[in-house]
């Protein structure tokens, strides 16, 4: 007891000279609405949106010096300063805390919130960390990006062992932060969990695929198989399987009787994407159709249907490639094959149950399924989405099927492709009819090497910032000065990686005037 007493007073002692700076600088979610100097000498005088440097959450050397090198290819002002204060924007204001297990002093933790909503969530942070992919290095120092993504990947691998239902977070008890209060969680919940250690337990499949995803980026980064042999990340990978096979199980058995399921959720609210419908178990599925159940989409909306593709095509994929890092270590061949086998008969049942017929696009892969016959034909602008396969690495941009669905999801016959002056882009139920999501344009600019069409995405996302040079959440898609979460550091982050990742593929956007 003493020896994790005295680990706890030794991170506290190594955050001390941050939290004293910091505690003196502004709270980013009122900063964020304000425009501050210097303006970009552009149409539309973006303000400097990054804190001053000693304000900072963490600083790297590597992002500052991509910001710097991006200036001599980016030679729309606009267009530059709203890469300047998107990229870091993670780094500069998510990163709540970074310490070390108080079991274990070698175990690095990274404590990153969302933006504006103090907790971290799986999916979130994982991407949060993508965005610094390209940079990622092997490096053992405690202040570099590979020390903040072995940070995030072991917190995360606490939480899903602690709750492998949930979505988000509250702080790690080393950190010394205080839970953040989220509404309360239902009476009809299982398996029940603690507030004080849960910000919100809706149960995504696409969360336990982020930590798979983030294992995968960092391992193929550095190599460092070495670091998931040390922790809790094999026993997680353990209870992630046993969560989603648990899941595998339809409504009814094959005598008709109603089968037992691993999770519900029912809570007392206005809105029908915050519950699930017959007690909490959400509508019907086939059993034996090989696709894992998810409760609610990553926008952290009930599905319809709990067969949800997208997130079934992200598990598969980084089932798989998280499989050769299992393989990579001593003794662990069995649990590499099982993975592997798992997320070749995901792959099978997405191709069988998740393809429909359109009478005018033609195959097509369905949003939701249930396995009875039943689709949800649209498409949500949060990843995993259906847009979004290629970037998640499930098939290439120029499958047949993929160019159909994409071509279905960019029009008026997507129920939830917004459209207007202001920008056109996939929104969804979370925010409501009439508002486009950045991050939708974002996807759309990386599945796509056509560069007239990049550059009307790039120019909508330029105008549309209501001046304050950031992404948001969502916008208004006649309004641009009605907007939707101004703090959003994935979406931030995002639009950086599009920028580097344009900067390799089709350089010539960056170039052009977004004037």
């Amino acid at each position: 007891m003493q020896d994790i007493l005295s680990l706890l007073k030794l991170a506290a002692t190594v955050l001390v000279p941050a939290v004293t700076v910091k505690a003196q600088c502004p709270d980013y979610s009122i900063y964020s609405q304000q425009r501050h100097e210097p303006f970009s000498t552009g149409k539309y005088s973006l303000p400097y949106m990054r804190p001053e440097p000693a304000c900072r959450m963490f600083n790297s050397s590597d992002v500052e010096d991509a910001i710097v090198a991006m200036k001599d290819v980016i030679k729309d002002p606009d267009l530059y300063r709203l890469f300047e204060n998107s990229f870091p924007n993670s780094l500069d204001t998510a990163v709540k805390w970074k310490g070390v297990s108080a079991s274990n002093a070698e175990e690095e933790l990274t404590f990153l919130i969302t933006g504006d909503i103090n907790a971290m969530w799986l999916r979130d942070s994982a991407n949060q960390m993508q965005s610094y992919l390209t940079l990622l290095k092997p490096n053992t120092s405690t202040s570099s990006l590979a020390s903040l993504y072995r940070g995030v990947i072991n917190l995360q691998a606490r939480y899903i062992l602690s709750a492998p239902h949930c979505n988000s977070f509250q702080p790690p008890i080393e950190s010394g932060l205080s839970p953040t209060r989220n509404q309360e969680l239902p009476d009809n919940f299982t398996p029940p969990i603690s507030n004080a250690t849960v910000f919100e337990c809706k149960y995504e499949l696409d969360s336990l695929a982020a930590f798979l995803e983030i294992s995968t980026n960092y391992y193929q980064a550095t190599g460092d198989v070495a670091f998931f042999a040390r922790f809790e990340w094999v026993r997680a990978v353990q209870i992630i399987l046993e969560t989603t096979e648990a899941l595998l199980v339809g409504m009814y058995a094959s005598n008709g009787s109603v089968n037992a399921v691993p999770y519900t959720w029912m809570r007392t609210t206005t809105s029908g994407t915050e519950t699930l419908s017959n007690s909490g178990r959400g509508n019907p599925v086939q059993d034996g159709t090989g696709l894992v159940r998810s409760a609610f989409r990553p926008s952290d909306d009930a599905t319809i249907y709990q067969l949800f593709i997208p997130a079934n095509m992200m598990f598969s994929r980084y089932l798989d490639s998280a499989s050769e890092i299992m393989a990579a270590i001593g003794g662990q061949r069995n649990l590499a094959n099982h993975m592997h086998n798992f997320s070749q008969s995901i792959r099978r049942a997405v191709t069988q149950h998740g393809i429909v017929n359109d009478p005018t696009y033609g195959q097509v892969y369905a949003f939701e399924v249930d396995g009875f016959g039943s689709a949800n034909r649209m498409d949500d602008a949060n990843i995993p989405s259906l847009l979004s396969a290629p970037f998640i690495g499930y098939l290439n941009a120029t499958d047949a099927v993929y160019q159909n669905t994409r071509r279905f999801i960019l029009s008026k016959d997507n129920p939830y492709y917004m459209r207007g002056p202001v920008i056109n882009a996939v929104g969804g139920p979370h925010v409501s009819f009439g508002y486009a999501w950045p991050m939708a344009s974002i996807v759309r600019i990386f599945t796509t090497s056509s560069a007239s069409e990049i550059q009307t995405t790039l120019t909508e996302l330029v105008s549309s910032t209501a001046g304050l040079g950031l992404i948001h959440e969502s916008i208004n898609c006649f309004d641009e000065g009605d907007w939707t979460r101004q703090w959003f550091s994935w979406a931030n982050g995002l639009f950086g990686q599009c920028l580097l990742d344009l900067k390799e593929r089709v350089p010539g956007v960056l170039g052009a005037s977004y004037q």
